[in-house]
């Protein structure tokens, strides 16, 4: 199982938090029938966190006008919104929340070269919120080829503190390939054209690379 390189941190930290604590069980609480499910705890903990921190092996759907999703988890918002901080248009934005069992792993949603790139420092409201769009700490993509260009968005939720991403403006993404990690619960907003062909509903389960979020239809150059 390969594991995230920007992971490693975090999990020899709870590493070595849990096994100071399943020490300090065993030594000071007498009582066995305490300190063995203590024990337990823990160390299903040091395992769940290396489990959350897996990259997937993933085959991406083929088409350069199709949009995966960036991330796996259910599909929590569909529904036609204006984006105002950059497309500056009415667009479809299709958000799909991550739970702690999901791969937190992104991946660019399709290839093309990134337009645009801000992180804003936010709140940490529960990701499944509609105002965490706005509110939580967050980083906005934009990223376009000669089928359209999309927005999507990386927010931090409740336990996630962190957000990793690989964007620079003028620089590549590659559908399939990583775009960076939200370390523990959290969402992805993805705003797409207003006449894009949405393929996915409301309470869906998706994958990221594999799941198509939408067909684009438009045809325009690059800037």
């Amino acid at each position: 199982m390969k594991i995230h390189k920007d992971g490693w941190g975090t999990i020899l930290g709870i590493w070595a938090l849990c096994i100071v604590l399943i020490c300090l069980s065993l030594v000071f609480i007498g009582n066995r029938f305490i300190s063995y499910p203590l024990t337990a705890i823990f160390l299903f903990f040091i395992g769940f966190v290396l489990f959350f921190f897996r990259v997937p092996e993933r085959e991406c759907a083929e088409g350069e006008n199709m949009v995966t999703s960036v991330a796996d988890g259910e599909v929590v918002i569909v529904e036609k919104v204006f984006e105002k901080e950059y497309l500056k248009k009415e667009c479809i934005q299709v958000s799909v929340y991550m739970d702690f069992f999901n791969v937190h792993v992104n991946f660019w949603p399709m290839s093309g070269t990134v337009t645009y790139y801000k992180y804003h420092p936010g709140k940490y409201f529960l990701a499944f919120l509609p105002k965490a769009s706005e509110l939580n700490e967050h980083t906005s993509i934009g990223i376009k080829n000669e089928y359209g260009e999309i927005l999507f968005k990386q927010l931090a939720g409740t336990f996630a503190r962190r957000i990793e991403c690989y964007a620079e403006v003028g620089g590549q993404g590659e559908k399939g390939q990583q775009c960076g990690i939200i370390k523990f619960g959290s969402r992805i907003d993805m705003y797409l054209p207003a006449d894009a062909d949405i393929r996915v509903a409301p309470g869906d389960e998706v994958r990221a690379c594999e799941t198509v979020i939408a067909e684009l239809k438009g045809t325009r150059s690059i800037k």
